[in-house]
């Protein structure tokens, strides 16, 4: 017994990684921002690739100029973008984390920052991300309107989803 207490004691105690922040986006997060996007659309056989890697960049330093962009980055000593929402008043243009930071609730908490600050938020997502499409009906978004790509750069179906405090709190999803 006392010999398990020494071990015990003389053990080094792991220390559970900072939770990730968020913060605004800064230019210099352009990069990393876009080797996320670009990450995504590699890994996703149904997405086609209609820019390059500079471009996406260039993209990016567009939305953190333009829009209000959202990083979500790892806490410890070597702090990174893991996650970003990218949105102009309460359109969202872009949700992407990183494959690692998925299905911590970081998305999650992306989305309660926006809603926090908007009474209302609508995007688009293509139809074939069924995953996406489950993650914000989860987070109270309806899907109010089918499209058959003609609206996107991709010509790919997408759907519109809309997320309202007041019908939000009504049905829970606050």
């Amino acid at each position: 017994m006392i010999r398990a207490a020494v071990l015990a004691l003389t053990r080094p105690r792991l220390r559970a990684a900072p939770a990730p922040v968020l913060r605004p986006a800064v230019e210099a997060d352009a990069t990393p921002l876009a080797a996320i996007l670009s990450g995504w659309i590699d890994a996703t056989p149904w997405m086609p690739r209609l820019h390059s890697h500079a471009e996406e960049r260039e993209f990016l330093r567009h939305l953190i100029r333009e829009m209000q962009v959202t990083v979500a980055e790892t806490g410890g000593r070597s702090p990174r973008p893991c996650g970003f929402l990218a949105r102009r008043e309460g359109f969202i243009h872009a949700l992407y984390l990183a494959p690692q930071a998925r299905r911590q609730g970081l998305g999650r908490r992306l989305l309660d920052a926006a809603k926090a600050e908007r009474p209302a938020l609508e995007l688009w997502a293509f139809q074939a991300n069924t995953p996406a499409r489950a993650f914000y009906r989860a987070q109270g978004f309806a899907e109010v309107e089918l499209g058959d790509g003609r609206g996107n750069d991709e010509g790919l179906p997408d759907v519109r989803l809309n997320w309202r405090r007041a019908e939000a709190e009504e049905a829970g999803h606050g």
